[in-house]
């Protein structure tokens, strides 16, 4: 079982600290086989999970951000790849979309001033469509991803129009030119400490007072990966290769190892986008917008 430990603090709230108001958005369900997550799963273990998207809202400025727009309903919208993965082994429900979930809560997408996407994978990307004036932020390894997808490579699972290139923001290396606790490579979005964290993750401040809460993407499958309880699911094809969720598990298993660190310091919250747990506790309450989630 991995150990997690705590690497350091973060730093303390100042004079007048500006924070963020964090909300979930319903995004869609998927079924997520956790032989793919876990290790030591079966191929009947499922995880009926949430793909979770957030709206943000800076304290003083008011400025929004939405992070991942989770699953799109037209699934034709989707590569043939993805398409036959749903039918076969990952169907999904999506009762509501990102763009409906704004607007419930009384937010029209076309406001939306920025939309940031933690990485390509199908059910995060979501559809942009509505979102028509936002910008939208990515890592800059994301380019060549877009490049190269789908429909040129008939193969690729991403897509070329993820998002609209014309009012894309690719952060490269040198724009993660901070560290904040555990997390040596950081970007500070706003400029004012209340910070945006690169896989692309989201580390914000939730109060004046020194709270905060973790937003991880994908950067695990399940929380109990967050906690310790479980490990990294990989196994090995015919020709020795890894077959492993991740691009890179050692360098999963120490990013999961500094998420998990947070755990230990006081008043901070971690949130994963497939985090059933939290999903069935929380759904349909408080915590979705226009409602915010609490602060610790």
């Amino acid at each position: 079982m991995a150990q997690v430990t705590s690497d350091s603090t973060l730093p303390p709230p100042v004079s007048d600290q500006a924070f963020m108001e964090v909300s979930a958005l319903e995004a869609g369900i998927l079924h997520m086989p956790l032989q793919f997550a876990i290790a030591g799963a079966s191929p009947s273990d499922i995880s009926i999970c949430p793909s979770l998207a957030f709206f943000l809202r800076h304290s003083k400025t008011e400025a929004g951000l939405v992070f991942d727009l989770g699953i799109r309903r037209d699934v034709e919208g989707y590569p043939p790849i993805i398409q036959e993965s749903i039918k076969k082994s990952v169907p999904v429900a999506v009762d509501q979309t990102v763009s409906e979930s704004l607007s419930k809560g009384g937010l029209p997408a076309e406001q939306v001033e920025t939309v940031v996407i933690s990485h390509l994978h199908w059910d995060h990307v979501g559809d942009p469509a509505p979102f028509s004036k936002a910008t939208f932020v990515v890592g800059g390894a994301c380019r060549s991803l877009i490049d190269s997808g789908y429909p040129s490579d008939p193969n690729s699972g991403i897509m070329e129009h993820s998002i609209p290139l014309d009012r894309a923001r690719f952060l490269s290396l040198s724009d993660f030119s901070t560290s904040i606790g555990p997390f040596p490579r950081a970007l500070d979005y706003f400029g004012d400490g209340s910070h945006l964290a690169g896989h692309v993750n989201v580390l914000a401040r939730t109060s004046a007072s020194g709270s905060w809460i973790f937003l991880g993407g994908d950067s695990a499958h399940d929380f109990r990966l967050v906690t310790g309880e479980k490990e990294v699911a990989f196994r090995f094809d015919e020709a020795g290769h890894m077959l492993c969720a991740h691009a890179n598990k050692d360098d999963a298993v120490e990013t999961i190892r500094r998420i998990g660190s947070l755990l230990n310091i006081p008043r901070v919250q971690v949130l994963i986008a497939h985090d059933s747990t939290w999903y069935n506790k929380n759904k349909g309450g408080p915590a979705f917008f226009p409602g915010t989630i609490p602060s610790l």
